[in-house]
């Protein structure tokens, strides 16, 4: 009788302890990822009824992605381009329309970078034993 007790008894603990695992109530449940949610433009009743329906699947042209107007936001636009950077643009023109197609002809001229190039590209990373620095002057 007493051993029947005692495997009653911890049957029943371990029915209860097993009731606080993480298969239901308030803290298992799926929940949105409120970083992921955005809202949604309101609807606006165009002045001009006349207007052509946009294409399937085209953007709203009045508003981007998110992370658009966030950019928008932010930095405000493309930056106008300082007289330094416009006089440089000036400077160096246009490039020839078929200048891709060119990079490989025989008659192109390289430069040759030579030994400190290749050097620099195979010199091992970090600040081991075997990195250096040397200033010109």
């Amino acid at each position: 009788m007493r051993n029947t007790t005692k495997i009653l008894l911890i049957a029943g603990t371990s029915a209860m302890l097993a009731a606080c695992g993480s298969g239901g109530g308030i803290l298992g449940r799926e929940r949105p990822d409120e970083m992921a949610v955005s809202r949604q433009a309101p609807l606006v009743v165009p002045p001009d009824f006349n207007l052509t329906p946009p294409a399937p699947g085209a953007p709203r042209p009045s508003e981007g992605s998110a992370s658009e107007q966030a950019l928008e936001v932010l930095f405000g636009g493309p930056a106008p381009r300082s007289s330094v950077e416009t006089s440089a643009l000036d400077r160096a023109g246009s490039a020839a329309p078929g200048i891709r197609s060119s990079i490989g002809d025989p008659q192109t001229n390289t430069v040759a970078k030579g030994r400190v190039t290749r050097d620099i590209i195979a010199a091992p990373e970090g600040d081991g034993p075997n990195s250096s620095t040397v200033i010109p002057g």
